[in-house]
């Protein structure tokens, strides 16, 4: 059970490792010699990218976020493939019962890289891409379903922070809707309030009507960087 266990953990561990993968820290610093967390604000996510590099870099960084959290949690598919092979399993371990709640403890480990990246000292986006990521992978309907409630309220309002805010309110109400394992359902409720968390800032910017629209050039305050010290060559 000791190597079970282990085993179990490191997958954990790789899962927090490829959220941290910081690739707009990466494409601001090769693209333009630029900290992505000290300009606008402050995110190393896609929107942040695509307000201060342009559309394509943006769509780069949204497209390797997303996989980010589809190699996560492909990454447990084949372990539980993998494992048994090589009688790692313990007799009193059902991997049928195990796989989903290690589905959603990888894909939360992931989300917690993403933002709060241990080669940027702990700081890091809004999880947002790697969430999609991770709903494309754990049901493709319901992640279908949150781009598709996304994209409604971003063709609305023309405000990204808006738009995953109420994506990440619907993801729980899908998951039911849609007869998820109780597993996923609670990865709905605990990401879905992680990424509204995340949101801390724009939710204030939202209430005080400041909050920039797609296309808008407003210049919003970076939010202060708890370690400047970056783990990785610039």
């Amino acid at each position: 059970m000791t190597i079970w266990l282990s085993l179990c953990g490191a997958i954990l561990v790789l899962a927090y490792l490829l959220g941290s993968i910081p690739t707009g820290y990466t494409v601001a610093r090769l693209l333009k010699g630029i900290d992505i967390r000290e300009v606008g604000s402050g995110s190393t996510g896609a929107t942040n990218v695509l307000r201060t590099l342009g559309t394509g870099p943006g769509a780069f960084v949204l497209l390797v976020d997303c996989l980010k959290g589809v190699l996560a949690i492909v990454l447990v598919y084949w372990f539980f493939d993998f494992a048994p092979s090589q009688n790692f399993v313990p007799s009193t371990v059902n991997p049928q019962l195990w796989q989903p709640w290690m589905v959603t403890l990888a894909g939360l480990f992931a989300l917690l890289g993403h933002s709060k990246s241990i080669f940027l000292g702990f700081t890091g986006g809004k999880s947002v891409a790697t969430s999609l990521g991770l709903l494309l992978s754990l049901n493709w309907m319901v992640g279908l379903a949150t781009a598709g409630v996304f994209g409604v309220v971003v063709a609305i309002s023309r405000i990204v922070s808006l738009s995953s805010i109420v994506g990440a309110i619907a993801v729980p109400i899908l998951m039911v809707l849609l007869h998820q394992p109780l597993p996923y359902v609670l990865f709905g409720v605990v990401g879905g309030l992680y990424v509204i968390l995340r949101h801390s800032s724009n939710i204030q910017r939202l209430l005080a009507g400041t909050e920039p629209k797609i296309g808008q050039k407003v210049q919003v305050e970076a939010e202060p960087i708890s370690e400047p010290t970056v783990n990785s060559a610039s």
